[in-house]
């Protein structure tokens, strides 16, 4: 089989590499252990009691109640004059980090599957191989298997609490998003192309015929309206997914804005935030294709490139604000880290006490919970990216911008659907029975399942994702800068 080659071989050595090195040489760990990052340690009740002029004595602390004795919390005035020592991250801090083995399993499979995907795409241009599987595909389906996890994981703990603030605001937007995804899913493919209707109608047709041939009597296998409601219902899981990283974003844009000094910080914190904006235009066609591909100049329409290179550009584009995002991590993560510091500045405009376990709780959990928010951080970033690889390759597209020569345009794929089917019925004629049907069978699936549905499906999720991020993100920076300020 093609399999066993050279793709085999780069799987094995990879998976070599993550069991062997990467627990030694974790690049998760670096992003958190390289010595950017600054977390503020809480302060120990000795220092807060000497910051307020007392000393714990015990005949005055503690009290009998019941016949048990009972230690009085300690408490000290919240405009205490407290400055947080601040100190780097190192690999024996991230020890007590919650989510720490989550985080740094996800980011560092991610990077081999990328990898692997790279490699994967420089020997399919060099070699160019024949009825050979992909294998990079099943890495990257794999990466979006944990990440769906990991956010599921963290967004079932919101359930789990005795508050239901949390639960309440993922059911809501759940529901908004549910409405959104169905109001998005009747907009016409003049608007919004994603290829969706044109990728279920091959499916149908190609489905129909495959179950023909299998001596079934068939209307299709699935209808238009249930195709698009199994849609809705997992665009409203992705966004219920999504809800809270978007709003911890607007957040951290806030403080990083505030703590970027140079202007050249400031513009990329900006583009990065409206990256999702930028994304989700890329699919609208009056507004981005039609002017970039049929631009009007006049009384003639000269067109700038074709479509496949415009489909190309968009793949592009996205990549690109994907590893911006990636890039601008360290900003956003510290920004995080420093609202230790902002909640000391803030508690000291209060009036009255504190105990100073609370005060120590404020500051500590802040860094605890650091993993926590770089997941929120990362996993939408790698949703993204790799729903965008496998549009690449499942959708048939190339990364050449000038070459037009590896792509398939929709009419080549309805019109050469029978031909292919026809073919392979007669090349089994002189086999054995049961290897014709398997072959046929094979062939039948191939012409369901075609790059063209594949070609709307993630289209149409990697559309969906950045709306999810900037619908998110946005109420949450309208939250943050307006609600919050009292």
């Amino acid at each position: 089989m093609g399999v066993i080659g050279v793709q085999l071989v780069v799987t094995m050595v990879m998976a070599s590499i993550i069991q062997k090195i990467t627990p030694h040489y974790s690049f998760a760990r670096w992003l958190l252990c390289n010595g950017s990052l600054q977390w503020y340690q809480h302060p120990s009740e000795e220092q807060l009691q000497v910051l307020a002029g007392k000393q714990k004595t015990k005949s005055k602390k503690e009290r009998k109640y019941n016949g048990h004795i009972e230690s009085k919390p300690l408490t000290v005035p919240k405009d205490i004059n407290l400055h947080l020592e601040a100190r780097s991250i190192t690999e024996m801090d991230t020890q007590v980090l919650h989510y720490f083995p989550e985080y740094q399993w996800l980011v560092d499979f991610t990077v081999s599957a990328t990898v692997v995907y790279t490699i994967t795409e420089v020997y399919y241009s060099l070699t160019n191989p024949r009825n050979e599987m992909n294998i990079s595909i099943v890495w990257c389906l794999l990466v979006l298997t944990f990440v769906f996890k990991v956010l599921f994981s963290m967004t079932t703990h919101y359930f789990k609490v005795e508050e239901d603030g949390e639960r309440s605001v993922c059911i809501t937007f759940g529901c908004f998003f549910f409405v959104k995804a169905m109001a998005i899913l009747i907009v016409t493919e003049n608007y919004l192309e994603f290829g969706l209707e044109t990728g279920f109608s091959n499916f149908s047709g190609g489905a129909m015929q495959f179950l023909e041939k299998q001596g079934l009597q068939s209307q299709g296998p699935v209808s238009k309206l249930t195709f698009k409601m199994v849609l809705a219902v997992l665009c409203a899981f992705i966004g219920a997914l999504l809800t809270f990283p978007g709003l911890r974003l607007a957040q951290m844009h806030l403080d990083a804005l505030n703590l970027a000094k140079d202007k050249l910080t400031q513009t990329l914190l900006h583009v990065n935030f409206l990256s999702p904006l930028i994304m989700v235009l890329l699919w609208v066609k009056p507004i981005t294709k039609d002017y970039i591909v049929n631009p009007p100049l006049g009384k003639e329409n000269i067109p700038l490139m074709s479509e496949a290179t415009y489909d190309s550009l968009r793949l592009w584009i996205i990549i690109f604000l994907c590893v911006l995002r990636l890039a601008l991590i360290r900003q956003h993560l510290q920004a995080y880290l420093n609202l230790a510091q902002k909640s000391i500045e803030q508690m000291k405009k209060e009036a009255g006490r504190i105990s100073t376990k609370d005060l120590q709780k404020m500051v500590a959990r802040v860094f605890y919970y650091l993993c926590v928010i770089a997941l929120q951080y990362v996993a939408p970033v790698i949703m993204l990216l790799h729903t965008t690889l496998l549009l690449k390759t499942m959708g048939h597209h190339s990364w050449g911008l000038l070459s037009e020569s590896s792509y398939v345009s929709p009419k080549e794929i309805v019109e050469g659907f029978n031909s292919v089917q026809s073919s392979a019925m007669a090349d089994n004629e002189n086999q054995k029975l049961t290897v014709a049907q398997i072959t046929t069978a094979l062939d039948g699936l191939q012409n369901v399942f075609t790059s063209l549905l594949f070609r709307g499906l993630f289209s149409f999720l990697t559309w969906w994702i950045a709306a999810c991020l900037f619908s998110t993100s946005l109420f949450g920076l309208f939250y943050h800068q307006y609600l919050t300020v009292a």
